[in-house]
């Protein structure tokens, strides 16, 4: 036997072993046409957000804290949405652009605080602001969830305007009003919803809020990528076809050496 048949057997082993775990990877060209919706957080960061006592669990928690810990496990359910958050207080600015990558989403939502857009409470901005980054998506399906416990008291457009363009373009707007009714514009935020062919909600605790997240989960459901497997790739005929390359040159040369 020659010194390199063992070597060629152990690598024939290796790689037929390797086919019965069924290698695969997730198609990039795939990824690029999901199956679930573009969908913007817009989180009112204004100096209000900052009041205690939302959550009745910790009332030492603001209500911002309280947002974004509810919003991080809202996100995780997003199993295949491009989603992006934008934060308005005084102006909005898109604090992430639409990702696929919701880990890293929820952990840039850890990364921010209340104050950073100003005190007052620019909703026709944050509604325009949120439009605009999802422009940059090419789902079929787009939607706002506008979530604030103000009135809107800034910015340069106002919500009219802004629900009108969203409109337009069909995109939903889902808002929530958080705390106690009488703190926030109910009668504006049930107007956008409406308007734009959303829903409007009233979130006076942190309980209500998680109800209300778990409905329009329910109502805008998002594909899951990860059990039916929409982006795999079997890679088992990889080392099928070098296993059937390595044979077929073994039998040539076995055939000619004896030859």
């Amino acid at each position: 036997m020659l010194s390199w048949e063992p070597w060629l057997k152990m690598a024939l082993f290796t790689l037929m072993v390797l086919a019965l775990a069924k290698p695969f990877i997730y198609d990039a060209a795939s990824d690029q046409h999901k199956k679930g919706r573009n969908l913007i957080l817009a989180l009112d960061a204004s100096g209000s957000m900052g009041q205690s006592g939302f959550n009745t669990k910790d009332r030492f928690k603001n209500k911002f804290e309280t947002v974004t810990t509810l919003s991080k496990a809202f996100i995780q359910k997003r199993f295949d949405d491009n989603m992006g958050v934008v934060l308005f207080g005084t102006f909005a600015y898109t604090a992430s652009p639409l990702t696929y990558d919701l880990e890293s989403l929820s952990y840039l939502l850890e990364m921010t605080n209340v104050g950073l857009a100003g005190e007052s409470t620019a909703i026709g901005d944050a509604i325009m602001q949120s439009i605009h980054t999802l422009s940059f998506g090419e789902a079929q399906n787009k939607a706002i969830i506008l979530l604030t416990d103000g009135y809107h008291n800034a910015g340069k457009h106002s919500p009219k305007e802004a629900v009108a363009k969203a409109k337009a373009l069909g995109i939903k707007i889902y808002t929530i009003g958080i705390g106690k009714q009488s703190d926030y514009d109910a009668a504006l935020l049930e107007t956008i919803a409406k308007e734009s062919g959303g829903k409007s909600y009233a979130a006076s605790s942190a309980e209500a809020l998680s109800k209300v997240y778990k409905e329009i989960n329910a109502l805008e459901p998002s594909p899951i990528r990860g059990e039916n497997y929409l982006n795999q790739k079997l890679l088992i005929l990889v080392p099928l076809g070098v296993v059937f390359i390595l044979l077929l040159l073994w039998i040539l040369y076995q055939r000619r050496s004896e030859s």
